[in-house]
């Protein structure tokens, strides 16, 4: 993987981890990605030094959820199956579709499958069972509604 495109990969991973730790702890976007920038990105760690971050890219990821988070929650309850609320998804999975489906709808210089592929990889750094193929269907739906 390209040195770009794996910061890219490190910053998805980031803006997740910071959208569920503000759903958490109602800590501000701004606090949250201050955080991430003077203690998390670029630091060893247990004598290893994590991949780099585009950390502008995780900031607009993180600031852009929380700007628009009103319709990305309805671009996703509307692909859900039926009785399924977003209330009822586990958090994590939650700030996993929250980013994907901002950057499916915001971020048209990012391809699709790209989009689809990167959070799925995402869901399978936090789950074994059956959350990256929910992830994956949700988000391909998405896709379809905001990319046609």
């Amino acid at each position: 993987m390209s040195a770009p495109r794996q910061a890219r990969s490190v910053a998805r991973l980031a803006a997740v981890q910071a959208l569920y730790q503000m759903e958490v702890s109602s800590a501000g976007a701004e606090a949250v990605i201050r955080e991430f920038s003077e203690h998390r990105f670029d630091r060893d760690v247990e004598d290893m030094t994590l991949a780099t971050a585009d950390e502008e890219f995780f900031a607009d990821l993180v600031r852009g959820v929380v700007k628009s988070q009103a319709v990305v929650d309805k671009q996703i309850a509307a692909n859900l199956a039926q009785n399924w609320r977003l209330e009822r998804i586990d958090a994590t999975v939650r700030a996993i579709l929250r980013a994907g489906v901002f950057e499916l709808a915001n971020r048209p210089d990012v391809p699709t499958e790209v989009v689809i592929d990167e959070y799925v990889d995402v869901t399978k750094s936090f789950f074994e069972g059956a959350e990256p193929g929910f992830v994956n269907g949700a988000l391909d739906a998405v896709a379809r509604d905001v990319r046609g």
